[in-house]
């Protein structure tokens, strides 16, 4: 389990803040990458975008789309520190996958690598960004982490790419059960029912349905993988068939989406925050046919039944109850607009 900042030393600390501010930046890109740029992929090519709809963004809802190939899929993982090699079994990290000119050149269609230089690889690098967007629609995940084969310390690097995770569902939904205090020794251990609410429950945990696709399936697992570990990390998942990009990281779970907005809620949101409609769409708002699109983020936190007894005594399953809860909802400024701060935006549960 990592450890709150309180725990950490000196330049432990100075470790977390550069990675805060990296990944900060990264989150930013990944962002115009998986939404905006997808957005106007479809408007391009005539399709028709499907915005979400409200009740996707309650807890344990179920609606999907259809997979497309005009929306930017992806699973970049983040890490603090260097991951374990204990835990290649599971996040499958090799040297054959690792980020150097001879396993790229393997790639089809992959033209970059004929440039490629050690220096891209390293986040410090002017085009790390673009280098990591030309990997996206590499399959499996992106590993960013501090690199090991440097001597300077708190350097991040792409070490990375095609990178699977193999965890088995049901070893993942029994470490957080046990977590949880609702097991003491395996996921049966109460009868098979049992196990498989756990198994659905660890979905739930996450902001999915259990019956999601791989790849949103493959992200939670990573990041729960990663919570064994004793240093933070982040995993970004880019998911089209339901048109959001997810956030797992020590602060819990959020999930990134495209709303649309009239020339009247536009008005309206511009008047509550002082500004000009104009001066409001240049900062936050990205222009479509006959409306704007906005980046909206929903955050969720646990409530008391996925968070450990304080006593640390077992305790009863009770499946109705809900593991997370919607906490906030904000609207994104527009990643070029440095200067402005992300607004309260409350969508899900208003009948407008």
């Amino acid at each position: 389990m990592w450890r709150y900042r309180e725990r950490l030393n000196y330049y432990e600390r100075m470790r977390r803040s550069l990675y805060e501010i990296l990944r900060d930046t990264l989150e930013r890109r990944l962002m115009k990458i998986s939404l905006i740029d997808s957005f106007y992929k479809y408007q391009k090519n005539g399709a028709e975008y499907s915005f979400l709809d409200k009740s996707e963004l309650k807890p344990k809802s179920k609606k999907m789309e259809q997979e497309s190939e005009f929306f930017n899929t992806f699973i970049v993982i983040f890490c603090e520190e260097i991951v374990s090699p204990e835990l290649k079994n599971y996040l499958r990290f090799f040297p054959q996958n690792s980020v150097i000119k001879k396993n790229l050149e393997y790639l089809p269609g992959f033209t970059i690598y004929k440039r490629f230089h050690q220096n891209l690889k390293h986040f410090e690098s002017p085009r790390f960004f673009e280098f990591v967007e030309s990997l996206l629609n590499v399959d499996y995940a992106l590993l960013i982490q501090q690199d090991p084969t440097v001597k300077k310390k708190n350097r991040y690097s792409l070490t990375n790419f095609h990178v699977k995770i193999d965890w088995p569902i049901a070893d993942a939904a029994e470490y957080l059960a046990k977590w949880l205090r609702y097991i003491q020794n395996n996921l049966y251990e109460n009868g098979d029912k049992e196990g498989h609410i756990l198994q659905n429950k660890l979905f739930e945990y996450y902001g999915c349905h259990y019956s999601v696709g791989g790849r949103r399936t493959a992200g939670l697992i990573a990041a729960q993988l990663l919570r064994t570990l004793d240093f933070i990390s982040t995993v970004f998942v880019s998911s089209s068939e339901s048109r959001a990009m997810y956030k797992y990281s020590e602060r819990g779970v959020s999930k990134f989406f495209l709303i649309q907005l009239t020339k009247k809620q536009v008005n309206a949101l511009a008047n509550k925050e002082g500004m000009g409609s104009d001066s409001f769409i240049s900062t936050y708002l990205y222009p479509a046919e006959n409306y704007h699109i906005g980046i909206s983020e929903a955050s969720y936190s646990y409530t008391k039944f996925s968070m450990p007894p304080e006593d640390g005594k077992l305790r009863k399953l009770t499946p109705a109850y809900n593991w997370l809860k919607l906490r906030d909802e904000l609207l994104h400024p527009k990643v070029d607009a440095l200067d402005a701060k992300p607004i309260n935006y409350n969508w899900a549960y208003t009948t407008e």
